[in-house]
């Protein structure tokens, strides 16, 4: 599927019912944080967005992801989409998920177009119900990192994440009381797991009906 067929494709997809736990649950970390996947998340939650956003390679389709750098913080060092929370000013959850891009890699929202979204993922470590944004760029951006937040950009071809060569498990110590088995896409040689993993297991969902 080159650019503008994945484009057609997404804008029509995306408008039809998702397959949500279904997919995430292919990548979720065991055991299974089950407050995940509750219909009812916490009432005082954070709203953030993430931005998939594809642009055309020479031949080949493909999105940035980044390396957040190292901090005190129960993301530090992961590699995640660009995002983060939605902050008063946003119009709506589009609008932070543009925004958030456009600091950290320098993406130009403008020619962002916006194809839908994926659906919401809670995640319970960070009390975070996030929004997945689809969107597509028709020419290659120039990504700048933001240095505070953005350690490094991982260009991905979007083929990667149908390879299942590429879908991996791993057992992470996140501290000493707990170890979780856990699915991860092996990407740039780096482990890409968690809720980012979740989100790229939908996707790859949507492609392989494509």
């Amino acid at each position: 599927m080159n650019h503008d067929e994945l484009i057609v494709f997404l804008k029509d997809r995306l408008r039809h019912p998702l397959p949500g736990k279904e997919a995430h649950i292919q990548m979720a970390p065991q055991p299974i944080d089950l407050r995940r996947f509750d219909p009812k998340v916490p009432l005082h939650h954070r709203k953030g967005a993430v931005l998939l956003v594809f642009y055309p390679g020479k031949s080949e389709v493909l999105f940035p992801l980044i390396k957040r750098p190292v901090y005190k913080g129960v993301h530090s060092g992961q590699i995640a989409l660009p995002g983060g929370k939605m902050d008063p000013g946003d119009t709506d959850i589009i609008h932070t998920a543009l925004r958030e891009a456009q600091e950290e890699v320098a993406v130009n929202a403008e020619r962002v177009q916006i194809l839908g979204k994926l659906t919401d993922l809670y995640i319970p470590t960070s009390n975070f119900l996030v929004t997945p944004v689809i969107g597509a760029i028709h020419e290659v951006p120039e990504f700048v990192p933001e240095i505070r937040e953005v350690d490094m950009i991982l260009p991905t071809q979007l083929d990667f994440i149908l390879n299942s060569e590429r879908r991996q498990r791993t057992i992470l110590k996140i501290n000493q009381e707990l170890e979780l088995d856990t699915p991860y896409f092996d990407l740039h040689g780096e482990i890409v797991w968690g809720a980012t993993a979740m989100i790229l297991s939908e996707l790859a969902h949507l492609l392989a009906e494509g």
